[in-house]
């Protein structure tokens, strides 16, 4: 009697039934797969509660598109951060989410069957996602050598003629890749040539950790339809505020027809609140000492688990440009279910196994950067003698 568009069996895999079962044995885990800024003391101060208290909250008047202070707000946020000159506010779409701008995408660029290309390795949520849509991710590939780019061969294999939107993601999740410029241009070529639409998510920009000079960004691109996803629960550290956005670019009379066609879904929905829109100029001030602390712990973690792998381990760090993440590759010597199950129980630790990710091959290992130093560099220090590194 239920969708197909959800899992048949609603079974916890694996390594979720062993933590759950370990927690209940022996209590907490200690946990690098933590990404809620929230969750390991990185709060908002009481500034951000007495925004949301503003009086004008008691009244309703939807705007589909999002209220212009809000939308204004945004376009001024990405003026300040140096990455665009100008953005018009009248090319900003407000969302409750980030997860929520990408479904009313392909609601605006999708039939029922259509598909998209996917990057991998990349976060897991685009197959929940575009299966509730009734659409189709296909896959094209990040190789690493050295750096990560992208595959164009894999890119122009994966294009079928119901191909709607290639969805980018820089700095990508979990891999901290960046876009080059040199990427940029050829999708940007490529895209226009094939009449589809590029969707980038940029939702961790603001935290650069060791990017490439080449690293790019999508904002202000003219040649392809185009949008770029962004949201307060990265930008700000907010993500409890539920505030996400669409910038939206490309040939102008495509760009506006759009625009037009977003209006009518959202008007459809009208799911952002009044209050988070009304203290949207506030949040954006008060996130900034939020997403410095943010910055600050994960260069801190970053540099310290750098200090751990030495030259002579076996396990290597493939250095993140940016985001939250980092990846590391360890001995494949069994397998990553196995190593992280081992993980929980000889040393007490959790982490994302690759395959989680859709590597395309063994044996990685994905940690988060955002756990508070001392719990992050206990963590570590179990970790790494266990997947095969030298303790340091």
């Amino acid at each position: 009697m239920f969708s197909s568009r959800l899992p048949s069996a609603l079974v916890p895999n694996a390594i979720s039934r062993a933590a759950a079962a370990l927690r209940a044995a022996r209590g907490p885990l200690l946990d690098l797969t933590e990404t809620n800024p929230t969750k390991v003391g990185l709060q908002c101060g009481p500034e951000v509660l007495a925004a949301l208290s503003s009086p004008l909250g008691t009244s309703y008047e939807p705007e589909p598109l999002g209220m212009a202070t809000a939308r204004e707000a945004v376009a001024r946020e990405y003026g300040r951060s140096g990455l665009l000159p100008s953005i018009d506010p009248d090319t900003v779409v407000l969302t409750a989410s980030t997860s929520e701008a990408y479904t009313l995408l392909f609601k605006l660029l999708c039939d029922p069957g259509d598909d998209l290309l996917v990057p991998q390795p990349s976060y897991p949520l685009f197959d929940s996602l575009t299966t509730l849509d009734a659409v189709v991710s296909r896959p094209y590939r990040l190789d690493f050598h050295g750096t990560w780019s992208i595959d164009r061969d894999s890119v122009q294999h994966a294009v079928t003629p119901r191909t709607r939107a290639i969805l980018v993601v820089s700095p990508n999740n979990p891999t901290g890749s960046m876009l080059r410029s040199a990427d940029r241009e050829w999708i940007a070529a490529f895209a226009a040539e094939h009449d589809i639409a590029v969707i980038a998510d940029e939702v961790f920009a603001d935290y650069p950790l060791r990017p490439a000079r080449d690293a790019a960004s999508w904002l202000g691109e003219t040649r392809a339809l185009t949008f770029v996803l962004g949201g307060l629960s990265k930008s700000a550290g907010l993500p409890q505020l539920k505030l996400g956005w669409i910038v939206v670019s490309g040939p102008s009379s495509v760009a506006r027809q759009a625009l037009e066609r977003l209006e009518i879904i959202c008007d459809t929905y009208l799911s952002v609140s009044t209050p988070v829109q009304i203290a949207a100029p506030a949040l954006f001030d008060a996130g900034r000492d939020l997403r410095g602390r943010i910055q600050a712990r994960i260069s801190r973690n970053l540099s310290a688990l750098e200090a751990l792998i030495d030259a002579d381990s076996s396990v290597s760090l493939l250095s993140p440009e940016g985001g939250w993440c980092v990846v590391l590759r360890v001995p494949a010597t069994e397998s990553e279910e196995a190593l992280v199950l081992r993980l929980m129980h000889d040393a007490n630790v959790l982490v994302h196994p690759g395959f989680f990710f859709d590597f395309a091959s063994e044996a990685f290992l994905i940690v988060s950067l955002l756990p508070e130093p001392s719990v992050f560099d206990d963590a570590m220090a179990r970790v790494l003698p266990v997947a095969g590194g030298r303790r340091v």
